[in-house]
């Protein structure tokens, strides 16, 4: 799995003109699933979700605390082309699991986040739909996580 975590003041889904989703402070998470994605997968993207020290503390200090130690929101959007690979200037998508399996294993994705967390500070975009995500990035903090690469070799981009 691949995780594109953007720290946000905001962020909302709109499908077909009609806001789906919105958070207020928070995570932004852009979610690719792989064909070869398992439940192992899934529970380190949750657990680094969850944990990712992106948040100041009362005192100023930068970088001190996660999403769920301040309470705050997570929007999860899927996004099937983080597993797309460029032949020439077309996209191929052979490494992204198929639509039917990637639906199931997204929404148990969706379903032991929200068991990890506070249900009601977890929303989530249209599955396999035509979306406009706005997201105001806060920093901008932009983190990449790899469930393939655990040896922390995750990127990290700031502003």
């Amino acid at each position: 799995m691949k995780a594109v975590v953007q720290r946000v003041s905001s962020a909302s889904v709109v499908v077909n003109g009609n806001v789906i989703s919105s958070i207020n402070k928070g995570i932004c998470v852009l979610i690719g699933i792989s064909r070869r994605d398992t439940q192992q997968d899934a529970d380190y993207i949750i657990r680094k979700l969850l944990n990712l020290r992106l948040f100041e503390n009362a005192n100023g200090k930068r970088w001190d605390l996660s999403v769920k130690e301040k309470q705050f929101e997570i929007l999860c959007v899927s996004q099937f082309t983080l597993y797309s690979v460029l032949k020439g200037n077309k996209l191929d998508f052979h490494n992204a699991m198929n639509p039917l399996e990637s639906q199931q294993f997204y929404e148990t994705f969706l379903e032991n986040l929200k068991k990890s967390y506070d249900p009601q500070l977890v929303k989530d975009g249209k599955f396999g739909e035509y979306m406009q995500v706005d997201i105001k990035n806060d920093g901008p903090v932009t983190i990449t996580l790899d469930s393939q690469r655990k040896d922390g070799s995750e990127t990290v981009e700031t502003l």
